[in-house]
């Protein structure tokens, strides 16, 4: 296989693991404005592949590509072809799976997990890994939906005491209206952050294959991959999005716009400082604490266990993928 055949093979990997994290990440971004009756799903959907999209071309042409930039400075050796398409197919793998099986899983733990145990197979150990680089980011990771709990419970207590002489009726019409513009907030941030992962994986790639002396996102692989997760969620995200916001999230108007906004604002920060880090986790996690603010008996032991269970396996289990998939292209007799 030419060199060029794989770098096109490696795009298209890329756009597809973007396609797949636009139906498998953005239900979550919008699920709680169709518990509330805020939005019906058709319309969440459309909301949210709109959205994705501006979020991704705005933060990005606005405000450089600092999350690409962090995924990049992850690796020590400098990544070939197949590295990228290992991770990336690692990605794809694992959150299929878990999207199949409804498990709380991460784009973004597996798009690192994948891209590291692809390194390592190639890098002969874990001494591809950047850890000066790698735990930071891990620690973004993992605290990110910790913040946006204890967050969105502060805004959930704040906005209790404000409107507590308030008549229900009226206050739930208020803030029913103003879940729609908290959802697209959300989605926004959702393309912002998330699409940054595809943007990486092919800035990386034209390193790789020579088109670029050193790592940057072109204004072309912006446009690409923010389409990309667009499509994504507007061809997959509904039929996850009716599950979602009448099977699991049950929230008044005021608790879900709660922790939509405040999810959505840690997503934004970490953004802008440049970590990569899953809306699926931060969402759920911003969601908990709201309700957890009104009603405390209601949180889930069950939830919780499961959102730490995943990030536990997520990135060793992408990872697994990524280093099996390289060790076999590799033995196959490709190069890259």
């Amino acid at each position: 296989m030419t060199g060029s055949v794989l770098l096109l093979v490696t795009f298209a990997v890329a756009l597809g693991f973007d396609f797949t994290n636009g139906f498998h990440d953005t239900p979550m971004a919008v699920a709680t404005s169709i518990s509330t009756r805020a939005l019906n799903p058709r319309s969440a959907v459309l909301l949210a592949s709109v959205l994705n999209l501006v979020g991704a071309l705005v933060t990005v042409l606005l405000f450089q590509a600092r999350v690409s930039n962090t995924i990049a400075k992850l690796l020590v050796i400098k990544p070939g072809l197949l590295v990228v398409i290992a991770g990336l197919v690692g990605a794809i793998v694992w959150n299929l799976i878990t999207w199949w099986w409804g498990l709380p899983s991460s784009s973004s733990h597996a798009f690192i997990g994948g891209l590291l145990g692809a390194a390592v197979a190639a890098g002969g150990g874990f001494g591809a890994i950047r850890w000066s680089a790698f735990l930071p980011t891990l620690l973004g990771l993992v605290t990110s939906p910790v913040i946006g709990f204890f967050a969105a419970g502060l805004l959930v207590i704040a906005l209790i005491w404000v409107f507590r002489k308030a008549h229900p009726g009226p206050l739930n019409r208020w803030f029913r209206l103003l879940q729609v513009p908290a959802a697209a907030f959300v989605a926004f941030s959702h393309g912002s952050n998330d699409a940054q992962k595809t943007m990486a994986a092919m800035g990386l790639a034209l390193v790789a294959s020579g088109h670029l002396a050193k790592f940057s996102v072109p204004v072309w692989v912006v446009f690409l991959s923010a389409t990309a997760i667009g499509f994504g969620t507007y061809a997959g995200g509904w039929r996850i999005m009716r599950t979602l916001g009448w099977g699991i999230y049950k929230l008044e108007p005021a608790t879900g716009m709660a922790a939509q906004v405040m999810g959505a604002t840690v997503i934004q920060v970490a953004t802008q400082l440049g970590y990569p880090v899953s809306t699926t986790h931060n969402i759920t996690g911003a969601v908990m604490g709201a309700g957890a603010a009104r009603r405390p008996g209601t949180l889930s032991l069950s939830t919780i266990a499961n959102i730490i269970g995943s990030w536990l396996v997520t990135i060793p289990a992408a990872g697994s993928v990524g280093w099996v998939l390289f060790a076999v292209l590799n033995t196959a007799g490709l190069r890259g």
